[in-house]
């Protein structure tokens, strides 16, 4: 079974940074390698929505509302993605989930709440 362990998340100003990360302890590194990482996001009363995901170094994609804000990555060795997330806004409140996905594999992590707030 494919266990992914969300941390990170918590309670920021608007303006704030946060730093997510998701570890995949169970998997070997070179199974690792040919998922495609990525976070979601589902905010109460909303359908969960992809925020960014990455196949490698020179590949991610981001949604429209967190470009040039947050920013993916992954690190095989560890068998960590993270994502940055700078300039929060109140509408990024949501619980952030990784995913991992490799043809018709496909995994979550329990979540981790990201709320933004004054």
């Amino acid at each position: 079974q494919v266990q992914l362990v969300e941390s990170g998340g918590g309670l920021v100003q608007p303006g704030g940074s946060l730093r997510l990360s998701c570890k995949a302890p169970r998997m070997i590194t070179s199974t690792f390698n040919q998922y495609v990482m990525g976070w979601y996001r589902q905010a109460q009363g909303k359908q969960r929505e992809l925020v960014a995901e990455i196949v490698d170094s020179r590949t991610s994609n981001y949604a429209d509302s967190v470009k040039g804000r947050f920013t993916i990555s992954r690190d095989n060795s560890r068998k960590m993605v993270y994502l940055q997330m700078t300039n929060l806004k109140p509408e990024d409140t949501a619980v952030y989930y990784c995913n991992a996905r490799s043809g018709r594999n496909e995994h979550w992590g329990q979540g981790t709440q990201v709320t933004v707030s004054s």
